[in-house]
């Protein structure tokens, strides 16, 4: 599990891509690694990975087919910044919201505008997140817990505080830049149900 809270920002060194499949192997600081080996989880732009070689300050992960559909990591080059969240352990403080690390689909920047010393950055989203994505209402964007400012039946706006923007690959978006987006776990859960109900 994870909060949406940031760590770091990571470098990719090496992308291996098959048709549907990658190795990504990502440099990260020494403090960020220093207690983290393999088998353990990491969540890269906000999608929960494992780790299945590290040498130094350097991680590899593996991303299979499934993941390789539901994310960006197929549009990744060499140097690319990615959001480095290691999972949450049982002493941790509980900020941000719940986030599982599995991405619901993919979003893109439509609009970005400052508003005084923030960010207003909206996104479209996918049909499958229709119901899902509400006003004030927790919105995971490539791993980073934000609130959403608006919404409407197919794109939301979340804001950008300088802290934010400073710690965290969004600020770096260009229009159509794709996201990694998974939505409030709660949400998801009264969604299943309201519809399991509609069904009887």
């Amino acid at each position: 599990m994870f909060t949406g809270l940031i760590k770091e920002q990571g470098n990719i060194t090496k992308i291996s891509k098959t048709s549907q499949s990658i190795k990504l192997t990502i440099r990260a600081s020494n403090d960020l690694l220093k207690t983290y080996k393999i088998g353990d989880s990491m969540a890269v732009n906000g999608v929960c990975l494992t780790c299945v070689k590290k040498s130094g300050n350097q991680f590899t992960v593996d991303i299979m087919p499934e993941t390789f559909k539901r994310t960006t990591f197929a549009r990744l080059k060499i140097n690319d910044r990615v959001n480095l969240e290691p999972a949450m352990s049982q002493s941790d403080r509980f900020e941000g919201h719940i986030v599982s690390g599995h991405s619901d689909g993919i979003g893109k920047l439509l609009h970005r505008k400052p508003d005084e010393n923030a960010i207003l950055l909206t996104f479209s989203y996918p049909d499958c997140l229709r119901g899902e994505i509400v006003n004030q209402g927790s919105i995971s964007i490539n791993g980073v817990s934000l609130t959403v400012v608006s919404a409407d039946i197919n794109s939301f706006t979340v804001s950008l505080i300088p802290h934010t923007a400073k710690e965290t690959n969004l600020s770096s978006l260009k229009i159509g830049s794709e996201v990694n987006l998974e939505s409030d776990i709660l949400a998801k859960y009264v969604k299943a149900q309201l519809n399991m109900l509609g069904e009887r």
